[in-house]
């Protein structure tokens, strides 16, 4: 919906598919359909009516990538109720139930398959999409065909309306650092990113998106579901992102032009791909963390791609900066997205920093979420005066590009100075082998009140990286240990959970 006002999403949608109607719309490569515009609009709008006999209000929605959770999100949304996405990467049954429990919901729309392969047992409230389709009639088809072949205008009046600033969807924080928050992201906030990042990448109904970023993540959501839904491109979708040499393979097949990943899925498609399988990508966009040099000059070498670097957070649906094919700085995420406003504040006085000058990222924008579903303290202390608090660190350099150094709790005072373990992990990481991960953390010191250990996940020559790393650190940010863990903990976004390796490490430490 380039340059289109910013309406309800799922009115959108029924706009897109009357526009599309016999243009493919998903391809689902875990399943092998491929429906048309028209035909996911027809299987919408029975999914609509079958979800009307539950209770009004929210709906978790525990489903991988597929046409199936496509369909799931935009009935429900018809049907007027409000999805809650549900991370089913860890703990599934422990996230309905902590879903259930913070929002005041029963019904969980999945599929008894998916619940199978992921050891997700039965929990109260579940309603299995296969049982749903078996209850469909040759009646509810016609009325849905019916129904589906009538103007758009007509059809909107026949499902849920609504206003801009009614939410759109819930999603959980990722709860790396504490327990998730429930974001209430409004078709506003959403709509506005769809917006902008299509006027940032020239977003057309030609392109083909990859969406290989689970619905559950805020990323996923805008550039894998809405931004091809807003816009009439195929949608490709891939259930696991963590099949690298098979998503490496579809990229290919299906001709995609636009990919969006984490630094981990990347490292994964970078080792497992053969060089031309990403030829026809026109954009390729990183986010959730920080893209390693390695990573970005690997892309470069194997497939000729330059991986343009994003950033922001579910508060904010996700996108506030971004690298562009024409406005590209490396090492930095980006310049403010149109409509969004960036501030750098200090984190002790609050008083504006200068160019250069590394304090709070604050964002302003319609971006910015609502507010956490039934939590006014923490929304209050999150956003004040209409800016919300990133709790991120950073700076805006001349031409304002901003550059992010982490996350303000990766910060840690020592001997009256703030070290932030973002630097030392990317200057470790200069010195270590391309299939070595590491993660700095902060260990309590009875003597210091702290220092730092830094794991990795392979034995490694410890004198000889401290030797180099004393030639670009400071004494106090040298880490004081080494320890290994095979696998670093990530969460289903693929971003490392700090939480989870702290705890190993401190763990270890002890030992």
């Amino acid at each position: 919906m380039p340059g289109a006002m910013i309406m309800l999403l799922h009115q959108q949608f029924v706009r897109t598919a009357k526009k599309f109607e016999d243009k493919l719309a998903i391809v689902d490569r875990t399943t092998g359909k491929r429906l048309t515009y028209k035909k996911a609009l027809i299987g919408t709008l029975i999914l609509a009516k079958k979800l009307e006999a539950y209770r009004k209000g929210f709906i978790g929605i525990l489903l991988p990538n597929s046409a199936g959770s496509i369909l799931t999100i935009l009935a429900t949304l018809f049907s007027g109720r409000i999805p809650v996405m549900i991370n089913y990467s860890t703990g599934a049954e422990g996230n309905c139930r902590f879903a259930q429990k913070k929002c005041d919901f029963s019904t969980i729309v999945t599929s008894r398959a998916f619940c199978e392969k992921i050891n997700c047992p039965h929990v109260d409230g579940m309603v299995y999409l296969e049982d749903v389709m078996a209850s469909v009639s040759a009646l509810d088809k016609a009325a849905a065909l019916i129904k589906a072949t009538l103007p758009a205008e007509m059809i909107l009046r026949r499902i849920h309306g609504g206003a801009e600033n009614d939410t759109l969807l819930i999603l959980f924080t990722s709860g790396s650092e504490r327990d998730p928050k429930a974001v209430q992201l409004s078709h506003h906030n959403i709509g506005s990113n769809v917006e902008s990042l299509s006027s940032c990448f020239h977003f057309v109904a030609e392109d083909v998106f990859l969406a290989n970023l689970p619905y559950f993540h805020v990323f996923g959501q805008t550039a894998n579901l809405w931004v091809p839904l807003c816009v009439g491109m195929t949608l490709v979708t891939c259930a696991n992102p963590l099949e690298f040499k098979n998503i490496s393979e579809i990229v290919r097949e299906e001709k995609v032009t636009l990919f969006t990943g984490t630094p981990t899925f990347f490292w994964g498609y970078l080792r497992n791909s053969k060089p031309g399988d990403f030829d026809s990508c026109r954009v390729i966009l990183v986010g959730a963390d920080k893209c390693p040099e390695a990573l970005r000059q690997g892309f470069m070498d194997k497939h000729g791609k330059v991986l343009l670097e994003a950033y922001g957070a579910t508060e904010t649906s996700p996108a506030i900066t971004v690298n562009t094919p024409e406005f590209n700085r490396p090492g930095s995420v980006g310049r403010p997205i149109p409509g969004v406003s960036v501030r750098v504040e200090n984190y002790e006085t609050d008083e504006h920093c200068p160019v250069g000058v590394t304090g709070k990222i604050l964002v302003k924008g319609d971006n910015v979420m609502k507010g956490y579903f039934d939590d006014f303290e923490q929304t209050a202390l999150s956003i004040r005066h209409g800016w919300y608090d990133t709790g991120d660190m950073g700076y805006l350099d001349e031409d304002g590009y901003l550059w992010h150094v982490g996350r303000l709790k990766r910060f840690l005072k020592v001997g009256g100075e703030m070290i932030s373990l973002v630097r030392v992990e990317n200057v470790l990481e200069s010195f270590l082998p391309p299939d070595v991960e590491c993660c700095v953390v902060e260990i309590p010191d009875a003597l210091r009140g702290a220092r730092i250990v830094a794991a990795v996940t392979q034995e490694i020559d410890e004198r000889a990286i401290q030797k180099k790393l004393a030639e670009k650190l400071t004494p106090i940010e040298l880490p004081s240990r080494f320890v290994v863990i095979p696998e670093m903990p990530k969460s289903g976004s693929g971003k490392l959970d700090f939480r989870l390796i702290t705890e190993m490490v401190r763990d270890m430490v002890r030992h």
